[in-house]
């Protein structure tokens, strides 16, 4: 028999509840459920199968509503039924519930996960669907001046439609249903999105290590003004302007490329499940930096795809559409290419695309500050040993924890820089710790 997989499952014998599989199947991809197998793959058989063959397809049939080929296999003079189900492009229920199959197991979709499948059944996304309740007073006319600015020079939107009312401005943007506002206007405009979805925000943190937060922000608001003020935080607060001269002119750079990061952001804004709950996280490092969104890649990607390929429909279409019309992003899915091309083009190693977390994480690294960081600790700890043995040499009889206090360092690290003296034969203590002393070899 072929090997159990996403797409086929061995069960010994049949019973009603194995209607949950092929209904998990297809909500899927499809798959095979094969009776009469063990375990290990082998053919047991079925002593019943000639009153299986007869009522499983119209079982199937009256219980979920789908039609499936049930054929009888044998092997060794043992008999085995394979059940073929097709991906059906209507969600299909079983007892009110709605099934899913991901890789080997079952899933009870509820909440989000039920809606996103009933979204892709329908051919809908996301953003497209109406957000109940929400009226023009509950956008940002802040946001919208945003928008007008940015649209009149991006010249991607018709001067009339720019200087039209709101609600007709939003209509020309595709993000109005009938006299209803979609969801993307919400999060796009809205002044408080996360009264629609939690977690429809971004969040900053500064690291000194993975565990050492040291200060962080949170941007709430549209995401126009996410974007603007995430930019800003991260460029005035969260990294360094590296300030130089060209004749007369001063220039400002920085340790991360803005365009790359610009880019960036935007990708995870525009390519973010929102359903998650979860907010755009962005975590600095003294020479790394990590931006990460919750969400999937398309169906068949991987990481090298996404380097190499434009995506040509984001998950929030309409989302998209308005940062476009507003000048934010050139074409569609472009945003990982022009990030590499941008850190190539300011002499920085290729960030690296991760799949991590249920989510997409962008990582940029430089180089040249891991190098800086790396001299000065070197610089650091040859000026704390000199200073060490200085210290023994006006006072043999000094203790760690006077020489931790005097040189305004940690005990522990005083004692590893003594221990590296010691290793290297130039230090060695005579006598007890109490009551002894140093010895300078060198």
């Amino acid at each position: 028999m072929n090997k159990e997989s996403q797409n086929i499952e061995w069960k010994l014998i049949w019973k009603d509840e194995y209607l949950k599989w092929i209904c998990a199947f297809a909500n899927a991809d499809g798959g095979k459920l094969i009776i009469g197998v063990n375990n290990d793959g082998k053919v047991v058989g079925l002593a019943n199968y000639q009153k299986l063959l007869e009522d499983l397809p119209n079982k199937i049939r009256d219980v979920l509503g789908i039609i499936v080929d049930v054929n009888l296999h044998s092997e060794n003079d043992k008999y085995c039924i394979e059940i073929d189900i097709e991906a059906y492009s209507t969600p299909i229920s079983y007892k009110g519930h709605y099934y899913y199959r991901s890789g080997s197991t079952l899933q009870d979709l509820k909440g989000p996960a039920l809606e996103k499948l009933l979204l892709k059944k329908m051919g809908r996304k996301w953003d497209g669907v109406v957000a109940p309740d929400f009226t023009l007073a509950d956008l940002s006319t802040e946001a919208i001046e945003l928008f007008r600015e940015k649209a009149i020079k991006s010249k991607r939107i018709p001067i009339a439609d720019i200087n039209d009312s709101d609600k007709n401005l939003l209509n020309s943007l595709n993000l109005l249903s009938g006299s209803e506002l979609k969801r993307a206007a919400i999060i796009a405009f809205g002044k408080k999105p996360e009264k629609l979805i939690t977690g429809a925000y971004v969040k900053i943190g500064y690291f000194r290590t993975d565990t050492e937060l040291l200060y962080q922000d949170e941007i709430h608001g549209s995401l126009f003004m996410q974007v603007e003020k995430t930019m800003d935080l991260l460029l005035t607060k969260y990294m360094k302007a590296n300030i130089d001269y060209e004749g007369l002119t001063r220039t400002e750079t920085y340790d991360f490329p803005e365009e790359a990061l610009r880019e960036a952001l935007l990708n995870a804004l525009i390519h973010k499940d929102y359903s998650s709950g979860n907010p755009i996280q962005i975590s600095v490092y003294k020479d790394w930096l990590m931006i990460w969104n919750a969400g999937d890649l398309p169906k068949g990607w991987t990481i090298d795809t996404l380097k190499k390929k434009h995506i040509s429909e984001p998950p929030n279409p309409d989302i998209a559409n308005a940062f476009f019309r507003a000048g934010y992003i050139e074409i569609w899915g472009r945003g990982t290419i022009n990030i590499i091309e941008q850190c190539k083009k300011a002499g920085l190693p290729e960030p690296r695309f991760e799949d991590k977390w249920g989510g997409l994480a962008v990582v940029f690294k430089n180089s040249t500050l891991t190098k800086t960081t790396q001299k000065t600790t070197h610089k650091t700890t040859q000026k704390t040993t000199q200073e060490i043995l200085n210290l023994i040499e006006d006072n043999r009889f000094i203790t760690t924890s006077e020489m931790a206090y005097l040189l305004n360092r940690s005990r522990s690290a005083i004692a590893k820089q003594i221990a590296k003296l010691k290793d290297d034969n130039e230090l060695k203590r005579i006598g007890p710790d109490k009551g002894g002393y140093w010895e300078i070899i060198k």
